[in-house]
């Protein structure tokens, strides 16, 4: 009965998926807290941050030649990559966040406690770029899951 509640407004009724999908998300949360909390990072005497939309990015793709490729690939494309699955499940375990703006709202707010939390704890920096790429990934797994969702693909 509690996972009936638990999965109550989830794209499938099918407990086995949501089971599977739940699982999955615990798993990447672990791992993303992992990497962004828990590996070797710098720790920032005090508050770094970055308000100015677009300004690392630009510094990123401007001055790409001073950055290793490692350093470039991981901040432009590695802050959309890993967060494709979020898009991803939250519209599976909640069929409300189908809607891009709903999703987009819950993933900024996400995103910005996580970049705040990192600021805080000195573990890295609060930047705003990194807000924009991370929900651009969301927003992308959305949009990979939406048409499964709608042509009734995934496991109902």
């Amino acid at each position: 009965m509690a996972a009936v509640k638990l999965f109550r407004n989830a794209y499938s009724s099918n407990i086995l998926f949501n089971g599977f999908l739940l699982l999955c998300t615990v798993i990447y949360t672990a791992i993303m807290l992992f990497l962004l909390f828990y590996r070797s990072r710098h720790v920032y005497d005090g508050y770094a941050y970055n308000l100015v939309p677009f300004d690392t990015i630009e510094r990123y793709v401007v001055y790409r030649d001073h950055f290793n490729f490692d350093t470039w690939f991981k901040n432009l494309f590695g802050n959309v990559v890993l967060f494709i699955p979020i898009g991803a499940f939250l519209p599976l375990f909640d069929k409300r966040y189908r809607s891009g703006f709903r999703m987009v709202t819950a993933c900024v707010t996400i995103i910005a406690c996580v970049e705040i939390a990192q600021m805080l704890l000195h573990v890295g920096s609060f930047d705003i770029d990194d807000i924009l790429l991370n929900t651009a990934g969301a927003w992308l797994g959305l949009m990979l899951v939406r048409p499964f969702m709608k042509e009734g693909r995934l496991i109902k």
